[in-house]
């Protein structure tokens, strides 16, 4: 970390501790907010949180207070910033943006309740002994976006179905490997090939798509991770130069112009926190609510988007698309 950006943490801290204490000097409960992804990624998700929140009594800046970290896309801030929170004793907790994020939190204390949204197998990663009973002191929203891999890969070749190579874009990181080889699997089954890469920085996501092209992929899926969400215009924007029809697993992809999306809902993830921090503040205990899974999904396609790649959108995948950007 150079030292300007060292300072810049520290007096962030600082402050964010002087209104913590304020705050819990009043008698109001601090929500520590903490994320991976830089605050303009996530701020579309903010509403649904604290629509979630008020839904148990609580409104910020009248019974309750929001402390927000943002780790920016980088890991090695999360830890420190965690930390902080536990030091400043906030009554929650809210970790997302990643299972670093999460892990941070986790790792930072065992005491404090946390909220995550986790798009990893919450079990296998150790933050909770199972889903319907936590059984600890995390508990939230699992997303399992790794899993929707196959379904992706599938609705991919349904709306470029000539294309027989497809290409597909990972994170590094302590899933990759089996996310690889998930897909593979399912590259077989439905009789494509694929060529993957991984990127963990702006050289390596400039790299991919002329890498594609050049190996003749016919189109790309990218794999979830907080990394290409903090990076997302730069994404639509090679997948457009390089005319690269790209399956996304957020929809506010396909808002910024990407092509089409399928995942889950993320404003109901984000709400159900809410809904959870709120409970937590009651007096509800983290180990004793189940981990909610998500019960919608969606599938976004842009036409505008579709149209300058020349697709036309077949009518087994209009059949099934939840919503149409024009």
């Amino acid at each position: 970390m150079q030292r300007r950006e060292f300072i810049t943490l520290i007096g962030g801290a600082s402050l964010a501790a002087q209104r913590i204490a304020h705050a819990q000097q009043g008698g109001t409960p601090v929500i520590g907010y903490l994320s991976g992804r830089p605050e303009a990624v996530e701020r579309p998700m903010l509403s649904a949180f604290r629509q979630g929140l008020a839904g148990t009594g609580y409104a910020e800046g009248h019974n309750v207070t929001i402390e927000f970290q943002w780790a920016d896309g980088d890991p090695e801030r999360l830890r420190p910033l965690a930390e902080d929170f536990v030091r400043r004793r906030v009554a929650v907790i809210v970790a997302t943006g990643g299972e670093s994020s999460i892990l941070a939190a986790k790792g930072a204390t065992s005491t404090i309740p946390i909220v995550m949204n986790s798009g990893g197998d919450p079990v296998r990663l150790g933050l909770v002994a199972s889903l319907n009973r936590p059984g600890g002191n995390v508990t939230g929203v699992n997303s399992f976006l790794g899993d929707l891999l196959p379904k992706q890969l599938g609705l991919l070749h349904d709306l470029v179905p000539k294309a027989s190579l497809l290409g597909v874009l990972f994170p590094s990181g302590p899933r990759t490997e089996a996310a690889i080889a998930n897909i593979h699997n399912a590259a077989r089954a439905i009789g494509v090939r694929v060529i993957d890469l991984t990127a963990t920085t702006d050289a390596q996501i400039e790299a991919a798509f002329p890498t594609f092209a050049a190996y003749g992929a016919g189109a790309v899926l990218v794999n979830a991770s907080p990394f290409f969400v903090a990076h997302q215009d730069k994404l639509v924007a090679l997948a457009a130069r390089y005319a690269l029809p790209t399956m996304y697993f957020r929809r506010e992809m396909v808002d910024a112009g990407g092509l089409i999306s399928y995942g889950s809902d993320n404003a109901e993830g984000y709400r159900t926190m809410g809904v959870y921090t709120g409970r937590i503040l009651r007096g509800e205990k983290p180990a004793d609510l189940p981990v909610v899974q998500p019960t919608k999904f969606e599938l976004v396609i842009n036409r505008k988007t579709a149209s300058a790649l020349g697709l036309d959108i077949p009518p087994g995948v209009l059949a099934i698309l939840n919503e149409v950007i024009e």
